[in-house]
């Protein structure tokens, strides 16, 4: 079959790496995401991931504790840039060639991000990585996620989570949520439904950029996103 998508943009969470034990990296789990890109990749599909942070800190969490809030999200920052080398570190071992690229400066572990070199990694079918969010405090890593799809020009983001898709309500607290199958970004906006935040949804609605929300954990859905098949919940201009 051939792909719908020619460029896509993973957002991973920290949190999903992190497995049953809620904090640090399952290797099963990293091994297993890297497995699905892998399958991915050898559909001659060009592959970019944002990873977050929050098995390691989320700063959102940090300052609502006390910290100071920029302190708290550039340490999120660093902890995206750790996911982003182990994530790196599991393709390489699934045969995959990688670029890590930050957006804070640390010369010893990752390039600078810099637009073009990410676009040029891209056409030679390495898979990028992006650590370090946007690079500044105050912005999520979902931010993060559609800013560089719509700089690399992304035909998706796929946003992966634990569920499996949108729904109206929290579907592990109210058995009657019910799931959406397709969603506008004004529609996902106004009922304030907390897949994204709402800068990101905004970023993507400017840029017409696809929204795939699907549950990471049910093995082969990545692949079945790619080729077209409903999964998930797709936001879009027109639902």
């Amino acid at each position: 079959m051939k792909p719908a998508y020619k460029r896509l943009l993973i957002k991973l969470s920290g949190e999903g790496l992190a497995g049953k034990d809620g904090s640090g990296i399952s290797p099963g789990v990293i091994g297993g995401v890297a497995k699905q890109l892998r399958a991915v990749h050898d559909l001659g599909v060009e592959i970019s991931v944002v990873i977050g942070g929050g098995n390691i800190i989320r700063g959102m969490t940090a300052a609502s504790q006390g910290m100071d809030r920029a302190n708290a999200d550039y340490m999120g920052m660093l902890a995206s840039v750790i996911n982003a080398m182990a994530l790196q570190d599991a393709l390489e071992k699934a045969g995959l060639v990688t670029r890590v690229l930050s957006a804070l400066e640390i010369k010893q572990v990752a390039e600078p991000y810099i637009r073009r070199r990410a676009v040029r990694h891209l056409e030679k079918g390495r898979v990028v990585i992006f650590g370090g969010g946007t690079g500044n405090p105050y912005f999520t890593t979902d931010t993060a996620a559609a800013l560089r799809a719509a700089e690399v020009h992304a035909d998706v983001i796929l946003k992966a989570t634990q569920v499996d898709g949108v729904y109206d309500a929290d579907p592990n607290k109210d058995s009657g949520a019910r799931r959406y199958e397709r969603l506008t970004y004004d529609e996902a906006m106004q009922k304030n439904l907390q897949f994204m935040d709402q800068a990101a949804i905004a970023l993507c609605r400017e840029n017409a950029l696809p929204i795939v929300v699907f549950d990471m954990g049910v093995t082969d859905n990545i692949r079945k996103v790619v080729l077209g098949e409903s999964v998930g919940t797709k936001v879009t201009l027109d639902a």
